[in-house]
């Protein structure tokens, strides 16, 4: 049976319900962490996954189910459900997992609502999201074609992405992965972008990166060995604030490199960084 893509009003409901989840379990990682955090590794030896990690997602996950019992959950980690409206949630409870650790505020809550298979990467796109970061006191959010904001506890403001058109001038965030080989490959393409930009910047979320874009306090960004939970509210937030995500093949993302930047800066900086991981060998 063929399912009705949502109507616009219905994005909007969609995009305040995944800001209003997020903050939910934004304000659990944030006011209950216990003062001995107990944690575990999952795909390396660096790569954490904390006790706050399972209890946020146990969260979000019981108040979609109670909002939204038919649509389907995917999430970083155990516990999603498969769902019957075409509708997905792709959830990371804290994307910024080592930074939560370590006390560093750069960490955030993201959750956001696609349309298609977002276990195949090119098989899905956004509909809605938010990421919202608690220790910051921030939130952005965005639906598909209504534009994307950010909201503080004083205002909501409609977000626009940089006005950056020269690359040596561009600010840009990156981040690596958790395997040590894929670092120095990492580490070998961004020695071939440095020089090309005015600098680096490296938060620890893709996340809260691609919000930063879409708000114009980065020009660009480039990261691979993503997950559809690390990007998915974060591509939708920069593309509706009007930036450029797209990733080495015309579909879009994927595991391998995902980039965004400026309108200005199109195609000039997708086109140095895909040199620059197509000769590292990560491509």
């Amino acid at each position: 049976m063929a399912v009705s893509a949502p109507t616009s009003p219905a994005l909007l409901e969609l995009r305040d319900l995944a800001r209003e989840v997020a903050a939910e379990a934004g304000r659990l990682v944030l006011d209950h962490r216990p003062g001995a955090l107990r944690f575990s590794t999952k795909s390396s030896d660096v790569d954490v996954v904390t006790e706050m990690d399972q209890a946020a997602q146990a969260r979000i996950l019981t108040a979609l189910a109670q909002a939204r019992p038919d649509d389907a959950v995917l999430g970083e980690e155990e516990g999603g459900r498969s769902g019957r409206t075409g509708i997905t949630w792709v959830v990371d409870p804290i994307d910024g997992t080592t930074n939560y650790l370590y006390r560093l505020p750069f960490y955030a809550v993201s959750v956001a609502a696609v349309e298609g298979d977002p276990s195949v990467w090119g098989a899905w796109r956004p509909l809605a999201g938010a990421v919202v970061a608690p220790a910051l006191g921030l939130a952005w959010g965005a639906a598909r074609g209504h534009g994307a904001v950010r909201w503080s506890e004083h205002a909501t403001e409609r977000l626009q992405a940089s006005a950056c058109r020269d690359l040596p001038r561009a600010l840009v965030g990156t981040g690596f992965s958790y395997d040590a080989q894929r670092r120095v490959a990492q580490a070998s393409a961004l020695a071939q972008v440095i020089g090309s930009i005015r600098d680096i910047r490296r938060l620890g979320s893709a996340a809260l990166d691609l919000c930063l874009l879409a708000e114009g306090s980065l020009d660009g960004f480039f990261e691979s060995c993503l997950n559809p939970w690390d990007l998915a509210a974060g591509w939708l937030i920069a593309v509706e604030a009007g930036a450029r995500v797209g990733g080495p093949e015309a579909s879009g993302p994927d595991s391998t490199l995902a980039w965004g930047c400026a309108p200005g800066l199109d195609p000039e900086f997708p086109a140095l960084v895909l040199g620059a991981y197509r000769s590292s060998g990560i491509i």
